[in-house]
């Protein structure tokens, strides 16, 4: 199964610059427990923008670039999202995790999204696409704490593809 997992704001931003433009530490616990221990798939970028791999999960990234060598030893190579579907279709899940050109790209083969609602608008570059709710309907929302630490009023809602 293919599922998504985003933190956006109201206005469907997730960056700007190629780098996560809030710091929300909920939001990553909740990255993290759903991650730890599957793929995550990226786009180039996103795998570039990571300071190391992310722990206890293998990392698959989609590439057009031909020749292309990971910065990290162990990062399998797609060179399109259709192929990186094929392979994940053997798996219990493989999460894609961005950048906005991958979940574009991923979109149709998505079967669960997992998207952080920030209820505030952010100025950036990269965008989610619009969720189309004749193909997907809410399964779950949970209202996340604001505190000190976690500024924005927040929701981790769960979309699942329609049958």
């Amino acid at each position: 199964m293919l599922a998504m997992v985003v933190a956006k704001a109201k206005n469907n931003v997730i960056g700007k610059d190629n780098q996560l433009i809030w710091h929300l530490p909920k939001d990553l616990q909740y990255f993290k427990k759903l991650t730890t221990g599957h793929v995550i798939i990226m786009g180039r970028k996103t795998l570039e923008s990571l300071p190391f791999l992310l722990p206890n999960r293998e990392h698959w990234v989609v590439t057009r670039q031909a020749d292309y060598k990971p910065p990290y030893e162990g990062v399998r190579v797609f060179h399109s999202p259709e192929e990186a579907v094929k392979v994940a279709e053997a798996l219990e899940v493989a999460y894609c995790i961005g950048g906005a050109q991958m979940y574009e790209s991923f979109m149709p083969y998505a079967e669960t999204l997992y998207v952080t609602e920030i209820d505030k608008e952010f100025e950036g570059d990269a965008h989610f696409p619009t969720i189309d709710l004749n193909q997907f309907e809410v399964v779950e929302s949970i209202a996340g704490e604001v505190d000190e630490k976690n500024p924005w009023p927040f929701s981790f809602v769960t979309y699942r593809r329609k049958e």
